[in-house]
Order: structure tokens, then sequence, then C-alpha cells
């Protein structure tokens, strides 16, 4: 039986023998090759009205962007936190390739030779710019990689309140807070990195294509927004939870978790102690996320004054979901839906079907692929994903390929059309059938009928891993970064 690299590599000569279609051709443009414009958000989870018009989390501008091209409705990250998941996108490597599984990986002493998708845009031709969260931004910016731009403007460091606005001084870091803040929108982050992209689409380089990258820093916490946005949350509700989810939970995933467990137990202690405070977490974070919309949509705004509108890739993708409380959960770093389920949209002139929705389960290796067959550049038999410019153009296409997720070591998780499947370092299990149980309340693992089905998706789990890199330590920060 294949493992999930061999069907990978036999995926990727396939593309190869087909070969690619050129950028001028794929575009409907004649004239030039087309710009991108792609922009990743960070913590950004499913609850939002791009997937769901239910949902409370209004985001009208990623749903004006859907518009234009294909919205990927199960698209899942990599892996559920920030570095593993950026480095594997960028690279077009999964973790189980490179070794990088955790936040403090040295992703670049892993891959020291590896193009970015960045760099390969930059031997093509084109002028490379960005700002913002784009690589993983801890260590003040140490894991960035200035080889990947021609010009970068760093995230603005977060400011913070005198006294923690929650009022929980007990309660995590000074990151674990939320509330209105900072008194004037203009000082945000994510305006001061809007406002670089808005002015690279103003003036873009003179006779040749842009590549430009848009990093926005929210909802990630702190859970701070200008005040405007918190009114329309008032009262919003709380995720839907089961108190006896952890019942049928495996061994393997009480591990994985227990270092994070100290997130939810103390918002329970901080809710006895001060009702309101977990709805006002909650109600922070919508806030957050309309906040980073509405920066989008500054963006596109921009992008709809440039002459080169007709003529631009736009991606959008979050680099993982987080958990609000569901399972009794709260933060990333779980391979579960609500940590990995993310927002996806391609947008391609003359290629992806304008208001298109594809329910076909991608992971983000597909980015670095895509967009190298979409600019008609040469294909990379070493990428671990294979392009999705056949569900751009027909969303309903056949699509063999689950989704796979890796968070540290020997952790995977697979999510087909119906299943998501889980297997632990410890070879412990979870079963979830997305058909009946979208909460994922009842693992199903333990069943033997459900045998064939866990066999089926345990065919995609990586065969071998790479050993995890190295930590990247502040001395190690490289020279220019």
């Amino acid at each position: 039986m294949q493992s999930y690299q061999a069907a990978c590599r036999m995926m990727t000569w396939m593309v190869l023998v087909v070969g690619c279609t050129p950028a001028t051709l794929a575009t409907g443009n004649n004239t030039a090759n087309p710009d991108v414009l792609v922009i990743v958000v960070d913590d950004m989870n499913d609850w939002v009205s791009l997937l769901d018009p239910n949902a409370p989390i209004k985001t009208p501008h990623l749903k004006r962007l859907a518009k234009r091209g294909v919205s990927f409705t199960r698209a899942y990250c990599v892996s559920p936190a920030c570095n593993p998941s950026r480095a594997a996108t960028w690279t077009g490597l999964r973790p189980s390739t490179t070794g990088v599984y955790g936040n403090k990986s040295d992703w670049r002493q892993a891959v020291p030779s590896r193009r970015t998708i960045m760099q390969q845009f930059m031997a093509a031709g084109y002028d490379v710019r960005g700002a913002g969260k784009v690589f993983h931004h801890h260590l003040d910016g140490a894991f960035h990689d200035g080889a990947s731009f021609h010009d970068f403007q760093p995230m603005r460091p977060q400011s913070y309140p005198r006294e923690k606005r929650n009022q929980a001084d007990e309660y995590g870091s000074r990151n674990t807070d939320w509330g209105p803040w900072p008194p004037r929108e203009s000082d945000a982050i994510d305006v001061h990195t809007a406002d670089y992209c808005i002015d690279a689409l103003r003036q873009p380089s003179d006779g040749g294509p842009q590549f430009l990258v848009c990093g926005i820093f929210k909802p990630h916490s702190p859970f701070f927004a200008p005040a405007e946005y918190f009114p329309a949350y008032d009262n919003i509700g709380l995720p839907v939870r089961d108190p006896n989810d952890w019942n049928d939970l495996p061994d393997g995933a009480h591990s994985l978790l227990q270092q994070k467990a100290w997130f939810w137990r103390g918002m329970m202690d901080l809710e006895r102690r001060a009702k309101g405070s977990y709805h006002d977490f909650v109600q922070a974070y919508a806030a957050c996320a309309s906040f980073a919309d509405a920066q989008i949509g500054r963006v596109l705004d921009a992008l709809d004054q440039s002459p080169r509108r007709n003529n631009t890739i736009v991606v959008l993708w979050s680099d993982h979901g987080f958990h609000l409380g569901e399972k009794d959960h709260i933060e990333k770093f779980a391979l579960w839906e609500k940590a990995t389920h993310i927002p996806f949209i391609v947008v391609a002139p003359g290629v992806a079907v304008p208001g298109g929705r594809c329910d076909r389960p991608v992971d983000m290796t597909v980015l670095y692929p895509t967009l190298l067959e979409l600019c008609g550049l040469p294909v990379d038999a070493r990428c671990d994903g294979n392009s999705v410019v056949p569900l751009l153009r027909d969303p309903q296409a056949r699509w063999v390929r689950p989704a796979l997720m890796t968070y540290l070591p020997g952790n995977h998780a697979v999510r087909s059309q119906r299943w998501r499947y889980i297997r632990y370092a410890d070879g412990s299990e979870e079963l979830y059938d997305h058909n009946a149980d979208p909460d994922e309340w009842i693992n199903l693992a333990g069943e033997h009928r459900y045998a064939p089905v866990i066999k089926s998706h345990r065919r995609w789990i990586p065969e071998s891993e790479a050993k995890p890199v190295v930590d990247l330590q502040r001395a190690g920060k490289k020279a220019g970064q």
C-alpha cells in the first residue's frame, strides 16, 4: 500500500508529464505575466460567514473576494501552529519531510537550500514585497527569511495598555488579554501592514510583475481590536460544548494537549470569579476577526483601483484555526477540526470559476505548486502537495487526496470528505463521522465496524518522518533578518 509520500511523488510526476499552462494563457492576458497578491491571516478559524452564512462572525470582505474566485470549504492547515504551518506552506514541504514540527523549530536550518515560493518568483523576475506577519514572529522576527523579499516591512510590535484590559492579572501572560485597544485605530498593527500593501498596489515596480504578501496578525492574541468592532458582538453566543466530550479520548490526545490545558481551566476559574469573562473573550475574538476583515477590505479596495486588477492572482488563507472552548480547549495546537479548518480562497482571472465553492478536502501544501502552475513557472518535483488548478476550473472535479495535518512528531490527522481520522505518536486513535457528528463528540475509533474506514485513512499517514530540527535560539538570529 502506497505511503502518503509515494502517492504524492507519483502525482507530481504526472503533473510533470502533463506540463504547465503558460502564465499568459492561464490568466487570459496576452501581454504580461500576472501579478500575485497573497494574504495570510493569523488564527482565523471557520466560525466566519465566508464558510457559513449563519456563523456569528461576519466577514463581508472575505465573501466579496470569494465572489471573484473559488472558496475551498474544506481547507486545512498543514500544522496547527504558526511556525510549522507557515514554513510548510511557503516551502511546499511537510513537517514530516523537513523536521519542522514546532513553533521554535529552526525552519531555515532544516531546509537551507530550499526556495520559498517567494524565491521562486524572484528567480522568475518578479518584484517580491511583503509586510506584516509572514513567517513566525517570535524572537524579534528571527524566523523571518530576508532572502525571500526584495523589500519587506516587519510587523509592528504589539502595544499593551498599562493594565490588562480583562482585569485578570493572574491568568496567563500579557498576551492572555482581550478588550478594546488601541485607542486609535491607526496605531493597530494591521493598519500599518495594510498601509504598506496599499502603497505597493498603487505603485508597483515599473516593467515587471509583482508578488506581494500581506500578513494580517489579528485575530491572534492578545484579542485587541479598536472599540468600534465590539458592539456588533455584544450578544454573541458561546461555542457549543459537550460536558462528556473528553470521556472517549485516547491517551495520545491527553498527552498532546496537557501543556495547554491551563488555558481552559483558567478561563473557567476566571468565569467563576468574574461572570461574563468567557463571553467577553469570545466577543473580543470576533471583534478581532472583523477588524482583520476590514483591513483585508482596504487592501482589496486598493487592488480594485489598480490597473492590474484584472491580471492579478489573489490567494487568501489562514495559518490554522482556533478553539474558543470547543472540546474544552482554547488555542490551536490540536488535531481536531476547529484547530485546523481554515478559510482558503483562490482568485485566478480566466481560470478560477467566479463564485465557485469547492468541498474537496485540501491542505495548504497545495499553495506552492498551484501558484507555480498558474504563473507558468517550472514544476517543482519536490513539492509534497499537488496543484489545485483542476479544482479552480471545475470545483467538483475528481480529487482523490485527503488533507493531512501534523502537529509534533508522530501526531497526524487525515481529513476526507466525510471523516476525520487522528493517530497519535503512541498509536492511539480517534475517528469522527462529520456527516453525523460535526462537533467531533463521538470517537468511533474503538468500534470494530469502522476498521475499514480507519485502514483507508491510515494509508495516508507518513511511513517515515524526519527527525525534529533544532530549535532556533535568540543568539542564532542570522544577519540581515
